[in-house]
């Protein structure tokens, strides 16, 4: 499939830009960058009608050079600090750079702990449905203000990766000050269709004093996209109308191509987001059934790791400890222990129950991670 195919049909994106491409050499906000951002979302949101949804880095870089800090702490409490001084900027420009367009800037900062919890997953995307329907561009960061190691990513690449995947976006747009994906010889690779060793290899280990990230990083968020069977493209958030060069088809960046199912929503927070309370390690007919599109039963599980309730996400290995699907459980863990490797038959007597499920993890809350 050409460029030009792919992003003919496009209604929805999703833009992350770095704090690399938001700051000038000294370390401030980039007011042209960002104004220049601005207006061409702008347009493409008027012009083609396309949903558009910005996760911007810059708060903790934009609080560094308020504060007069030369490098990025490695403290948390200071770098919590950095962010609370920094958000305000970071949005109060983009606000100013929306507000000749008729638009709003729509701040919302989320932490892990938004995206694994169902009821807070579904009340992000129906935020950001509601600021995209009341002229609001919606921009999300990381709540680093709060955030501590348990409920951070720490990346900005991987939540924009995620909200790609909460809205179904058609789309996810990376923004960096790299032209694309460089091989060996610093050449921009124009498509990659497989996310194999040959990728990784070109990844090289330098990061930026200001961000978090890295091209490590973007890949590992695109292939969480790609997964969910939508594109992905990296790009040079420097370069003048970006976003609209890209949509139109410019041979610029990096595009990877997307996996070869479409998930559903649903699909997408079991197999990629929902945090696993537990594991339940399986034979190899169970693994050879699942890949077969059947449910998980507790013929063929072996064993059984972690505290879980039913309804909580909980991976499924392999004897090998591979993760071969990630699914919702009918049963906690301590009623699985009771009926693994048991007949359906067993399990009035096993439970002291008189109804129960015939499945641990029925094939419509399971999804394969391989």
């Amino acid at each position: 499939m050409s460029r030009a195919e792919i992003v003919s049909g496009i209604s929805s994106i999703v833009v992350k830009i770095g704090t690399n491409a938001l700051t000038d050499k000294k370390g401030a906000l980039d007011h042209a960058v960002i104004s220049a951002l601005a207006d061409d979302l702008a347009r493409l949101r008027k012009q083609r009608g396309i949903h558009i949804t910005l996760v911007s880095s810059g708060a903790i870089g934009a609080g560094m050079m308020e504060m007069g800090l030369s490098a990025r702490p490695k403290d948390l409490p200071m770098l919590q600090a950095a962010a609370a001084v920094g958000q305000s900027l970071l949005i109060n420009q983009f606000a100013q750079a929306l507000k000749p367009h008729g638009l709003h800037a729509g701040q919302i900062l989320v932490t892990r702990q938004d995206f694994e919890h169902r009821l807070r997953y579904l009340n992000l995307r129906n935020c950001i449905h509601a600021l995209q329907r009341s002229n609001a561009l919606p921009i999300i960061n990381e709540n680093d203000a709060v955030a501590v190691e348990e409920i951070r990513f720490g990346d900005n690449d991987l939540i924009a990766a995620h909200i790609t995947n909460l809205l179904r976006a058609d789309m996810l747009i990376l923004l960096s000050v790299v032209d694309g994906l460089l091989d060996e010889q610093g050449q921009v690779q124009a498509t990659v269709s497989d996310m194999d060793e040959s990728v990784a290899a070109m990844v090289r280990p330098e990061k930026s004093t200001r961000g978090s990230g890295g091209m490590g990083g973007k890949l590992v968020a695109a292939g969480t996209v790609r997964t969910a069977g939508e594109p992905v493209i990296i790009a040079n958030g420097k370069m003048p109308s970006v976003v609209s060069r890209l949509l139109a088809g410019e041979d610029i960046g990096t595009l990877i191509l997307p996996g070869a199912r479409r998930l559903s929503a649903r699909s997408r927070w079991i197999g990629l987001t929902a945090k696993t309370l537990g594991t339940l390690t399986v034979d190899d007919g169970a693994v050879k059934a699942l890949k077969n599109n059947k449910s998980l039963l507790a013929g063929g599980i072996i064993s059984v790791g972690g505290k879980f309730s039913r309804g909580d996400a909980v991976a499924v290995v392999d004897g090998a400890g591979n993760v071969v699907a990630r699914g919702l459980s009918n049963y906690a863990d301590e009623d699985v222990e009771k009926i693994m490797g048991r007949k359906s038959k067993d399990f009035a007597a096993l439970l002291g129950l008189d109804t129960w499920y015939e499945e641990v993890i029925h094939r419509d809350d399971l999804v394969l991670t391989q």
